[in-house]
C-alpha cells in the first residue's frame, strides 16, 4: 500500500466577469420585453408577469457579487441569455479541454511533475461537452500524459469523488501519479431567464495532482482518508440528456433541460446531510473540531458554507478557518472547493489538519482529510 498525497493544484479563470449589476440590467430587460410581449395574458390573468430581479436579492441570497464567464455576450443579452461559443471542428481541441490543459499544466508546475509522468487522467465536472469519446481522454492527448483517462460525473461533488477514486488507486499501487481536472462551463446550462437561479453560477476550471507521497518535490498534503456518500433527490436536475430529441414534447424552450433546483429543500435537506458526514468523518479518523486548521468547501451559497462551518467547528468560523471565493467565481459546481484550497492552502503548517468537501445534486457528498506535510 502506498501514501497519496496532493502536491500540485491549478486554476484556469475565463477573462471575462459579469457583474451583478451588469447581470440585473441584462435581465430586467428580458423581464421588461418578455412582460411587454404577453401583456394581454398577464392582464387576464392567465401567466404571472416577470418580477425584476436586484443587486441586493442576489447578495443577500447567494453572498456572490460577480462570476467569471467564457462569454458575456450572449448571456448579457436580453434576446439571447445564454453563451453564444463558437461551434469547433472535430479536429480542433474542444473548449472544455482547452480550459482544463491550461489548469493541469498550471497544477504539474506546482507539483514540479512531468505530463509524460501522469498515468491517470480523470475529467470530473457536472456536465461533460459530449458523451464520447471521452474528454479525460482528450485532455490526456494534449498533455502528453500516459496511463489512461476517463470521465466521472457526480455534479458539485465531482472533484472530491474523482480524487477519492485517484488516491484509492495510487494506494493499491495501480497508478503512480493521477491528475483529476474539473473543467465547468456552467453558464451553459444554467437557466439566465429564471430570477431565481440567473446569479448562481460562473465558468472556472481546476486541476490537482495525486501521487505517492514518497515521490513528493515539494510542499504536499498527504491524503488522510476519503469518503463519499450519495442518496437520491430530484431537488437539483438536469434533463439535458441524449434522449431529449425523442420526448413528445420537442426540445425548444424546455426549462427542465437547463438547471433546475428547488432551492427551499435544497437548503433544508443538505445541510444536515453535508455537517453529520463531516463530523463522522472526522470521527471515524480520530479527529475533532479542535484539530481541524482549514475547511475548504463547496462554493453555492454563503449562508450554507457559514452554517456548515459553524456546525463542524463547533462555533462560528474565525477569520480564514473557512474560506470562501464565492463572492469572485459564484458557484463553480464541482470546481469550487478545489478553488478556495488552492487560493488558500499555502501558510497551513507542516502537521496541520484540514478538509476538502463538495456536495450537491445526486444527493452527493465527498470529503477529503488531509495533512500539511
Amino acid at each position: 500500500m502506498y501514501q497519496p498525497a496532493i502536491s500540485g493544484t491549478g486554476v484556469f479563470t475565463p477573462d471575462q466577469t459579469i457583474t451583478n449589476g451588469e447581470l440585473v440590467e441584462a435581465f430586467n430587460a428580458f423581464a421588461d420585453m418578455t412582460n411587454a410581449q404577453n401583456a394581454d395574458a398577464i392582464a387576464a390573468g392567465d401567466m404571472d408577469a416577470i418580477e425584476h430581479s436586484s443587486t441586493d436579492f442576489i447578495f443577500k441570497a447567494s453572498g456572490i457579487e460577480q462570476r467569471y464567464v467564457v462569454d458575456k455576450s450572449g448571456v448579457l443579452d436580453p434576446t439571447v441569455m445564454h453563451p453564444k461559443l463558437r461551434q469547433r471542428a472535430d479536429d480542433e481541441i474542444s473548449l472544455m479541454a482547452e480550459m482544463a490543459v491550461d489548469a493541469c499544466e498550471k497544477a504539474l508546475e506546482q507539483a514540479n511533475v512531468a505530463a509524460q509522468d501522469i498515468d491517470l487522467v480523470i475529467c470530473a465536472a457536472s456536465n461533460m461537452e459530449r458523451a464520447y469519446p471521452a474528454v479525460a481522454i482528450e485532455i490526456q492527448q494534449a498533455l502528453g500524459a500516459g496511463g489512461f483517462a476517463f470521465d466521472m460525473n457526480v455534479a458539485c461533488s465531482s472533484a472530491t469523488f474523482g480524487i477519492q477514486a485517484a488516491a484509492d488507486m495510487i494506494r493499491s499501487g495501480s497508478v503512480r501519479k493521477a491528475i483529476v481536472v474539473n473543467p465547468e462551463i456552467c453558464s451553459a446550462h444554467l437557466e439566465w431567464r429564471d430570477r431565481d437561479c440567473h446569479f448562481i453560477f460562473g465558468d472556472v476550471a481546476t486541476a490537482t495532482v495525486i501521487e505517492r507521497q514518497e515521490d513528493v518535490q515539494g510542499d504536499a498534503f498527504e491524503i488522510l482518508s476519503t469518503r463519499c456518500a450519495t442518496q437520491f433527490s430530484n431537488n437539483i436536475r438536469n434533463n439535458n440528456g441524449f434522449l431529449r430529441r425523442s420526448r413528445p414534447d420537442g426540445v425548444k424552450d424546455r426549462r427542465d433541460m437547463q438547471f433546475m433546483q428547488n432551492g427551499r429543500k435544497v437548503f433544508k435537506e443538505v445541510l444536515p446531510l453535508v455537517s453529520g458526514h463531516i463530523l463522522s468523518h472526522m470521527a471515524d479518523n480520530g479527529l475533532t473540531n479542535t484539530d481541524m486548521k482549514r475547511i475548504w468547501l463547496h462554493q453555492a451559497n454563503k449562508t450554507m458554507n457559514d452554517f456548515i462551518g459553524k456546525k463542524v467547528l463547533g462555533r462560528a468560523p474565525e477569520a480564514g478557518e473557512q474560506p470562501n471565493i464565492l463572492q469572485d467565481y459564484a458557484n463553480t459546481s464541482s470546481a469550487g472547493s478545489i478553488i478556495a484550497f488552492a487560493k488558500h492552502s499555502a501558510d497551513l503548517r507542516p502537521g496541520d489538519v484540514g478538509l476538502i468537501c463538495s456536495f450537491g445534486a445526486g444527493y452527493s457528498v465527498g470529503s477529503i482529510l488531509v495533512k500539511r506535510v
